[in-house]
């Protein structure tokens, strides 16, 4: 399923194909060191296996891998989950973190965009370069399907360029670097989502630690946020997650619950190293997880049996399976949230589970004395021993690496609590997270400022919005009132019989009426203004003047015609 995702075949059969060929390559080499080792075990005299040893030794062998997984992800968890949340109580630290992974999602958005636009620019080649009448034109169309709109767009083909591919010497791409241009397409245009998704999860985060820093000291005690939320607001943040109570949340009560939630957790995590230290241990009984137990069994108390395995069980799974989520391969394999992780790193992660799951029972065993191989005692086995079957076929497995093994755990721990894996990536050059380094303050500063920035731009944009919508809503209702106020002044103006007959008639009498001069007005032709008159008349259809005036303070007609030339 993994080389089935991964493939870049333009069809089932060849990615099938694909798949089956690298399965083959992949499981052929461990056939091989499997067939040779089985023939030096039939060889050799001293080495009677049957059938059901065999089984065994190929469960131990799977356990034993997956319980050396389990001790790494369990070591890292145990310590990082409970400080994890002690530092999430300290808002300018996360302040600061969010920072530093701003500086380093720029740096990945903007490799992402480079990439994409190298593929892109390949994809753009092959398509002016394959015409719609080849017959490879069906696998860059498929390419073409998976690429951004945008570029789609730039790389629109005309259907009209018909081109006789037969005719002309040019060198055509194969299918085989389709397939393979195809598998880079995939694989740039999904990571440059995911970054541009992550990047605005990103900006949402920091935004809101920023907010919470400023209300701290805020005197009215509510929240105040510098951009409204995104998502429309649900019934019970209308009425019951109000500013005051966000406000208590975020500023008071929250960093104690997470202080208090990682005291508990560490407590716990203190159980599980004593347990995975001593649990071999039989007589006397030193593990915790064990004694707890016992008591129970004793007591006949099965209830109390289930709620001691089911906390045991779902603290250790959590200690090891976040584990799993933080893990990150050269931005390879990582899982992304907000549904931007890729097929194969789902896959891979969910291999991962399934064989983490049975090392983590046969550890939980171990740690309650349930395993008879620990316990030594004659006790009825449990479901898993009689399905998985006993580690006792093999001693050097049962006797050493499965007791002592899991006592790694307390160096793992010591080795998590000073940050040395941490400091050990930031030495070969993986830039990490740390407060007393020069290049965690240099990235730091730089996400501080690209914050800035991204922020000055939201509030240009919000400004901007906000005018326009203001601009609208006043346009809105100067047009309803100036179409009411029509609507008003023709229903008052609309004339009667009589007034019409009156108006008619008025029509030729030359009142001093207003509205009949306007129309008359509107009918006189404009004379030029005189600049060196004496005096204006204010009424441009004053009859006093000798003449009507159309259009305001213009040059009286009943002048003498011979001044028009004595500014010459």
């Amino acid at each position: 399923m993994q080389s089935y995702a991964r493939s870049g075949g333009f069809s089932i059969t060849g990615k099938i194909k694909t798949a089956l060929i690298e399965n083959a390559i992949y499981y052929g080499t461990y056939l091989l060191i499997f067939g040779a080792l089985l023939i030096y075990v039939a060889v050799n005299p001293k080495l009677h296996l049957e059938w059901y040893q065999l089984q065994a030794i190929g469960i131990a062998a799977a356990n034993t891998w997956g319980l050396f997984l389990l001790v790494l992800l369990l070591g890292y968890g145990l310590v990082e989950i409970p400080r994890s949340h002690w530092n999430g109580a300290k808002k300018g630290y996360l302040l600061m973190k969010t920072y530093f992974k701003a500086a380093k999602l720029m740096t990945e958005k903007a490799d992402a965009e480079e990439t994409l636009e190298d593929v892109m620019e390949e994809v753009r080649k092959v398509n002016e370069c394959i015409k719609y009448n080849h017959p490879l034109r069906k696998c860059v169309d498929t390419i073409l399907k998976k690429c951004p709109a945008e570029y789609q767009e730039k790389m629109g083909r005309n259907m009209d360029d018909y081109e006789d591919f037969e005719e002309k010497n040019i060198t055509y791409p194969s299918e085989k670097t389709l397939v393979k241009l195809h598998k880079q397409a995939i694989y740039a245009v999904q990571r440059h989502r995911r970054t541009q998704v992550q990047w605005g999860i990103l900006l949402e985060q920091a935004f809101f630690l920023e907010d919470v820093a400023k209300n701290e000291t805020s005197a009215t005690r509510q929240f105040v946020r510098t951009f409204p939320r995104q998502e429309p607001e649900s019934f019970m943040n209308r009425h019951f997650y109000t500013p005051t109570v966000e406000w208590y949340w975020e500023c008071l009560l929250r960093p104690w619950c997470a202080r208090v939630l990682a005291v508990v957790l560490a407590l716990f995590s203190a159980v599980v190293v004593w347990s995975e230290c001593t649990f071999f241990s039989a007589n006397p009984v030193l593990s915790l997880f064990a004694v707890f137990i016992q008591q129970a069994e004793q007591t006949h108390n099965y209830i109390y049996v289930e709620v001691a395995c089911f906390l045991s069980i779902f603290f250790l799974s959590i200690c090891v399976y976040s584990t799993v989520f933080r893990i990150r391969v050269f931005n390879y394999y990582y899982l992304a949230s907000h549904h931007q992780t890729d097929a194969y790193s789902l896959l891979f992660s969910g291999m991962l589970f399934c064989r983490l799951t049975p090392p983590l029972c046969l550890n939980f065993l171990g740690l309650t004395h349930m395993d008879v191989s620990i316990s030594r005692q004659k006790a009825e086995p449990t479901a898993y021993t009689s399905i998985m079957g006993s580690l006792r076929v093999l001693p050097l497995i049962a006797d050493l690496f499965y007791i002592y093994y899991p006592m790694l755990v307390l160096i793992l721990c010591i080795a998590t609590y000073f940050s040395l894996g941490t400091r050990c990536l930031n030495l070969l050059g993986f830039q990490q997270f740390m407060g007393d380094n020069d290049m965690t303050s240099d990235l730091t500063d730089e996400g501080k400022e690209l914050i800035r920035r991204e922020k000055r731009k939201r509030q240009r944009q919000e400004d901007g919005e906000t005018r326009r919508r203001e601009w609208k809503e006043r346009y809105a209702t100067n047009r309803e009132d100036t179409s009411r106020n029509r609507n008003v002044h023709s229903e008052q103006n609309e004339p009667t019989y009589t007034e019409m007959t009156t108006s008619r008639s008025s029509k030729y009498t030359r009142t001093n009426n207003r509205t009949e001069r306007d129309r008359i007005e509107l009918l006189q032709d404009a004379e030029p203004l005189d600049f060196n008159a004496e005096t204006f008349s204010d009424d441009p259809l004053d009859p006093e003047s000798g003449r009507y005036q159309p259009g305001g303070r213009y040059l009286s007609m009943s002048q003498s015609n011979s001044r028009i030339f004595d500014d010459v």
